[in-house]
C-alpha cells in the first residue's frame, strides 16, 4: 500500500519579506487550520515571531531548522513522526537553494502550494545583487506577493512584472501596500514580434523570450514560419540522422548560469552545416513528440533555408 501523501505548504522569500506574518495569519484562520496536526518548520527567524496562542488550533507543532544540513530525509521524516502530523508548513530560508529541500523531502511529502514573499522596497536591490537566489525562488512558485508596495508606483510595478515574468510566466503576482490594499498584476505585454506575420522575424535580442514562449505554449506556434539567428550543434549522440540543434546560450539569471538552450531542427543536408557555426534560419515550426529531446510535444524547426551569419552583437541571450 502506498504511503499517505503529506501536503506541504511552502513559503519562500528573503529575510523580513513577510513570510512569518502570512504564515501566522494562515494558522489563525479556522478555514485552513481546522484542528489537524500540522508541523511548522521555521528555517529562518527574523524580527517578527510566531504567536502560537493565536493559532486557530492547538495542534500546531513548531520546529526550528537551524542549518541547511538539517534538511535531510531522515531528520524531516523523524520530525513528522515525532508529532504525528498530517500537514507540513515550511517558512524557508531565502539564502538556501530550494533544491536542498526538494531533493531531501521524504517521498510522501508533496508541495501543495508554494508562495514567494518579497519586500517591494528592497526587491530591485536583491534582484541585482542576488539574482540567482531570486530566480531560484521565483521559478516554481504559484503566487508572488510584493508587500510594502509604494502605492501608485507604476514604474516599479512594470519593472517587477518584467523581472518576474522573465522567470515565471504562470504565477500570479499580487501587490500589497503598507496599509493592506491588495491588487493583482494585470499587465499584458505583447510579444516583441508579430506572431501573425507570414514570416515571424525574431530579433537577436528576443531569442530568449521566443524560446520560452514556444516551449511553454508550443501549440500556438504550430505551422508558423519563423526567421531567427542561432548556433548549430550537429554532433551529439542524441541526434538522429537529418536533425541538429539550433539555438543560443541564454543567461537565465546571472553570469554564473549560462547554458545552451536550443530547439530541435530538421534539414536535408546536416553534414553540410558547420558544427557550432552561426546561421540565419527560416523554418516552419512543427509540434512533434520527440521523447529523446522533449518531455512532451515540442517545437521542431523544419528548415526551409539556412545561411551562414555573423554572430549577434550580444552572443548570450537574456530576457530583459
Amino acid at each position: 500500500m502506498a504511503a499517505k501523501q503529506i501536503p506541504v505548504y511552502l513559503f519562500t522569500g528573503f529575510l523580513e519579506s513577510g513570510k512569518t506574518k502570512f504564515a501566522q495569519e494562515t494558522l489563525e484562520d479556522s478555514n485552513f487550520n481546522n484542528g489537524d496536526r500540522m508541523l511548522l518548520l521555521v528555517c529562518e527567524e527574523g524580527i517578527e515571531e510566531y504567536e502560537p496562542d493565536n493559532f486557530a488550533s492547538g495542534n500546531i507543532f513548531m520546529e526550528v531548522v537551524e542549518s541547511e544540513s538539517e534538511l535531510n530525509t531522515p531528520h524531516l521524516a523523524a520530525l513528522l513522526k515525532k508529532h504525528r502530523c498530517s500537514y507540513v508548513i515550511i517558512e524557508y530560508n531565502g539564502m538556501w537553494p530550494l533544491d536542498t529541500l526538494y531533493t531531501n523531502m521524504p517521498p510522501e511529502w508533496v508541495v501543495a502550494q508554494e508562495f514567494m514573499f518579497i519586500d517591494a522596497t528592497t526587491f530591485l536591490n536583491y534582484n541585482n545583487n542576488m539574482r540567482q537566489l531570486m530566480v531560484d525562488k521565483l521559478q516554481s512558485c504559484e503566487l508572488v506577493v510584493l508587500n510594502r508596495f509604494p502605492e501608485g508606483d507604476e514604474d516599479l510595478k512594470m519593472q517587477a512584472h518584467k523581472i518576474i515574468r522573465a522567470t515565471n510566466r504562470r504565477c500570479d503576482i499580487a501587490y500589497e501596500t503598507a496599509d493592506g490594499k491588495i491588487s493583482y498584476d494585470e499587465i499584458e505585454l505583447p510579444l516583441p514580434y508579430d506572431l501573425n506575420a507570414p514570416v515571424v522575424a525574431v530579433d537577436d535580442n528576443d531569442y530568449a523570450i521566443f524560446l520560452q514562449d514556444a516551449m511553454e505554449q508550443p501549440d500556438k506556434y504550430s505551422g508558423k514560419v519563423v526567421r531567427l539567428k542561432g548556433k548549430a550543434v550537429c554532433k551529439s549522440r542524441s541526434l538522429k540522422a537529418g536533425y541538429f540543434y539550433f539555438g543560443r546560450e541564454v543567461m537565465t539569471c546571472c553570469a554564473n548560469d549560462i547554458r545552451f538552450m536550443p530547439l530541435l531542427a530538421e534539414w536535408k543536408d546536416v553534414p553540410g552545416i558547420e558544427n557550432l557555426g552561426w546561421y540565419d534560419v527560416t523554418a516552419r515550426i512543427d509540434i512533434r513528440n520527440m521523447p529523446e529531446v522533449y518531455d512532451g510535444p515540442g517545437p521542431v524547426l523544419h528548415v526551409q533555408s539556412i545561411a551562414p551569419a555573423e554572430p549577434p552583437a550580444r552572443e548570450v541571450a537574456t530576457f530583459y
